[in-house]
């Protein structure tokens, strides 16, 4: 199955795209593994994407696109894929299209991660991370420290990330809006999209998707 995971910032994307593509047997393709594998391999995109990330500039969407479609390339994909973080506006879903269908493939859905606006900035807004150890995170609500503010693990400070203070987090939500939210109309313009409440604990989200997709989790 070819498959594009769409939602929010907070909707839990990563989480079920892992989940997804085990239960799926296919690999889980996110732009975020995609910069880093291409800068730290040194490929000639990944030095075009660090060059405009260093002068604190956007990545343009050729070279998010060339990154993608070189890892579309690869053998371990050839029976299909889940993309999670691409395409990420109307021009990389076009191009996405125009690639597919260069090789004579399509997609075979779109799963659309809906969750309300205030239960996202609750979610991400209520973060702490540790700082001995950003693996360690936890949360004001529903991952709760021994002790506020003190790792349980390592007993490093917890703090709460600039990315995820409450006014980031509605602005980066603004950006969602704007920019990806329309993609989701142009896949239902298509009949692709399947859209899936991600309330409630993780599994319970990946049997609604895997509902959707036709198969059991």
């Amino acid at each position: 199955m070819r498959i594009v995971l769409v939602g929010p910032p907070g909707a839990g994307k990563g989480t079920q795209a892992a989940y997804l593509a085990k239960n799926l047997t296919i690999p889980h393709i996110s732009t975020g593994d995609l910069f880093r594998a291409n800068i730290s391999q040194g490929t000639p995109l990944g030095v075009e994407a660090k060059s405009y990330m260093d002068a604190g500039n956007l990545v343009p969407d050729s070279v998010t696109i060339g990154m993608a479609e070189d890892r579309m390339e690869q053998a371990d994909a050839a029976e299909g894929f889940l993309l999670d973080g691409f395409p990420r506006n109307l021009a990389q879903a076009e191009a996405l299209d125009e690639y597919l269908q260069g090789k004579g493939l399509k997609l075979d859905a779109v799963l659309d991660l809906e969750v309300p606006e205030d239960e996202v900035v609750k979610r991400i807004a209520g973060r702490r991370i540790c700082r001995k150890d950003s693996s360690h995170v936890f949360h004001v609500t529903y991952n709760q420290p021994e002790t506020e503010g003190v790792c349980d693990a390592c007993g490093g400070e917890l703090y709460q990330r600039e990315d995820d203070r409450e006014d980031t987090v509605r602005k980066r939500l603004e950006v969602y809006h704007a920019e990806t939210e329309p993609i989701i109309d142009f896949y239902r313009a298509q009949g692709l999209v399947a859209t899936i409440s991600a309330l409630g604990k993780v599994a319970e989200v990946t049997e609604r998707a895997m509902s959707a997709l036709g198969g059991d989790a």
